[in-house]
């Protein structure tokens, strides 16, 4: 179970180290443990139907109430993720189902599986995206697509995530990537709902921040729901990495895939983590607002390293640039 925020918070200083910025000079990181525990806060998790069902219960793992993401795969049912996004609300979790355009045939499909959801499940939150199929299986080629039909607000779901690209997409130029982004920034503010990114997992800080700066200077408004890697090792990583064509994460992930002894070692996002942490202190405009955890090594050992550093049990190396957490919760989420 996670754990409450101790009244002291631990702290032996600021933590520096030198992160490379996309070649154009370096930046200088500082974070403390204040500053990580501020930005792990309310994080998120992601789930599809086939791992949830080898969790006996997310009670075992999860606060109550924490923000758990139901994919919607090609080749999936939607039942599936109905049955995972019912189970979640029945557990005590706020369930976050994908709904993918490319996978859905038309608009009384998506109304029906907005609906199932609205009822059985009591989403009052979704996730649009295109989906991941290369031909659109009906006539929604796009998030916006669903979107603009206006059948999320007509089935209560208000609160709505959109995809967010920190090293770009494979698929899609950064002009089209632009134009879309503003355009859900002008759909939300004219339907008045509350909607942010939440992005594809990386790995790259610098890669990350310049991002946030770069659709900040667009005109972007949307908070950023941000994916990270959960623990896994790093040959894990890196085949996730690959298959998603994340550039920059990919280089970050193959230097350290130099040291063998390394491949089979369960990584941490340390690194990342105290980054992204001194960039959100440091920087009243980051558009960051909350992390989402993918857990490539299984929920158990992801949610038991979330949970002990958002309890602020750890402390910050700041010789390694790392975060030692508590050795009974070391020790567990190692194991």
């Amino acid at each position: 179970m996670r754990q409450s925020v101790p009244t002291a918070w631990p702290h032996i200083g600021r933590a520096a180290r030198m992160v490379p910025a996309g070649g154009k000079g370096i930046l200088m990181a500082y974070a403390n443990a204040r500053d990580v525990i501020a930005l792990i806060e309310g994080f998120s998790v992601e789930t599809t139907p086939a791992s949830a069902a080898k969790v006996a219960s997310f009670a075992d793992h999860l606060a109550p109430g924490t923000t758990v993401n139901v994919t919607f795969l090609p080749g999936s049912e939607v039942d599936d993720t109905i049955a995972v996004a019912t189970r979640l609300r029945r557990e005590g979790f706020e369930p976050v189902p994908h709904v993918a355009a490319r996978s859905l045939i038309d608009a009384a499909m998506l109304d029906r599986y907005l609906g199932r959801l609205a009822d059985e499940a009591g989403v009052t939150q979704a996730l649009a995206i295109a989906g991941g199929l290369d031909r659109p299986a009906g006539v929604f080629g796009s998030s916006m697509d669903i979107l603009a039909t206006g059948l999320f607000e007509a089935n209560g779901i208000r609160k709505i995530g959109v995809a967010g690209h920190p090293e770009g997409s494979p698929d899609i130029d950064e002009t089209a990537l632009k134009d879309a982004l503003l355009w859900k920034n002008r759909f939300a503010a004219e339907r008045g709902l509350d909607m942010y990114i939440e992005t594809q997992f990386c790995f790259d800080a610098a890669a990350i921040i310049a991002w946030d700066k770069r659709i900040r200077s667009w005109g972007n408004t949307l908070p950023i729901h941000l994916g990270v890697p959960g623990l896994a090792s790093l040959k894990t990583l890196l085949k996730f990495a690959q298959m998603s064509g994340i550039g920059p994460s990919i280089r970050v992930l193959t230097r350290q895939a130099r040291n063998l002894a390394k491949l089979m070692l369960v990584q941490a996002p340390d690194r990342l983590m105290l980054d992204l942490a001194a960039y959100k202190a440091g920087d009243p405009d980051c558009g960051i607002e909350k992390l989402h955890f993918y857990p490539f090594g299984g929920l158990a050992k992801t949610a038991d390293w979330a949970n002990a550093v958002a309890a602020g049990d750890f402390t910050v190396d700041t010789r390694k640039a790392a975060l030692l957490l508590g050795a009974s919760d070391q020790a567990r989420a190692a194991s």
